[in-house]
């Protein structure tokens, strides 16, 4: 395996280094791969096999927003064809993209990332001059974050011969994209409405249906058996054949953030892949500063880590202005958050200041203004 990020990165087997009073591992994990990492400083607090190199399903999607999401001002509107949705796997997720529709870009990645949508995926693509173009972009970009584990077949993580991430990078994509501020909008997004089937009504009048969708993240939404996860703000999960169950999650106590990366647990048991994730990220809430790190996160390739400017340019929660980041900016304004049953988003604020990704600059070690779900209407 590979050793970016640290020697002890490239052993097989679970790696930490207990300090004093720091608690054990949880005992019954099964996942072939998994990562438990500070999202600020970088310092993985524990891991195994984190460079093994395994079939990241939806997963990779977070690679896929991370890589597009500034090339498109979320208000900018785009009609389907039927080619744009040419070329999507057999039973893939969908969110239920019509040919001859409009939707919004931000439409289309509330469908990537709550309903996980392979259809609004492609249509993305086409829009980035086809799906071989994303590829390639997207390979580009691992490259760029140094996630070398990684090698993209198919933009929206469907099964394909060849196609690799590892625990270690999907964590390295989900720590870039959240400092992207549209990136957690999207991510942390629990329900939202969809846009539906254009018809005529019994008076002649052109309407609009839509419908709700809600996030398929576990630790966001809950589940029969799942509680939502305290402090839970994204980010990403998938399932596919090959792949298994994967996950990767960022959530925040007490002023300290965790990224958490889970990947195809032998276990055979429904949310078995949510389960193993809640209790690493409870261990590392535990752990924190009782352990020393095993590797870190690494930052991009010629980026400096320094703190970033301040955003004097963010909106209220919930704000509908109908502006989005601009094409080709690396600092991407926030998408509204209407839509999304009465949830706005509160973003928490280091030292009053709300900080962002700054040009040339990959912001670490400083607060990032996650969506803070303790204060989110139920």
């Amino acid at each position: 395996m590979s050793r970016v990020g640290g020697e002890r990165l490239g052993r097989a087997g679970a790696q930490v280094d207990l300090g004093a009073g720091a608690p054990v591992l949880p005992k019954d994990l099964t996942a072939r791969s998994w990562i438990v990492a500070d999202a600020e400083s970088g310092e993985v607090l524990a891991a195994a096999n984190a460079h093994w190199r395994l079939p990241p399903a939806s997963t990779l999607k977070m690679l896929f927003a991370d890589t597009l999401l500034p090339k498109f001002p979320s208000g900018e509107k785009h009609k389907v064809t039927t080619a744009d949705l040419a070329g999507i796997g057999s039973g893939s997720s969908m969110v239920g993209i019509k040919e001859e529709e409009t939707y919004t870009v931000r439409d289309l990645w509330l469908g990537v990332f709550l309903r996980s949508g392979n259809d609004a995926v492609h249509v993305l693509s086409a829009m980035n001059q086809g799906v071989d173009r994303t590829v390639a972009d997207m390979n580009g970009h691992a490259e760029e974050l140094q996630a070398l584990d990684t090698h993209v077949v198919t933009p929206d993580g469907y099964d394909a011969a060849g196609q690799v991430s590892s625990a270690y990078d999907l964590t390295l994509f989900a720590r870039s994209g959240l400092q992207k501020k549209d990136f957690r909008e999207y991510c942390s997004t629990v329900r939202a409405k969809f846009p539906g089937k254009t018809s005529k009504n019994d008076k002649g009048k052109t309407v609009r249906e839509t419908f709700e969708i809600e996030n398929t993240n576990r630790l966001l939404s809950g589940d029969s058996d799942l509680s939502v996860y305290q402090g839970i703000a994204g980010v990403k999960n998938g399932n596919t054949t090959n792949a298994g169950a994967t996950f990767t999650g960022v959530a925040e106590r007490g002023g300290r953030v965790l990224l958490v990366t889970v990947m195809h647990p032998g276990k055979d048991e429904h949310n078995e892949v949510y389960k193993e994730a809640a209790k690493l990220l409870d261990w590392g809430f535990a752990a924190a500063g009782k352990v020393r790190p095993v590797g870190e996160l690494v930052a991009p390739k010629g980026s400096a880590q320094s703190i970033a400017q301040p955003d004097a340019t963010a909106s209220a929660p919930g704000a509908n202005d109908g502006t989005g980041p601009g094409a080709g900016s690396a600092k991407s304004a926030a998408a509204s958050s209407g839509g999304s049953s009465g949830m706005g988003i509160a973003f928490a604020i280091s030292g009053g200041l709300l900080v962002l990704l700054a040009a040339g600059a990959f912001l670490v070690n400083r607060r990032w203004p996650l969506p803070d779900l303790m204060r989110r209407r139920r």
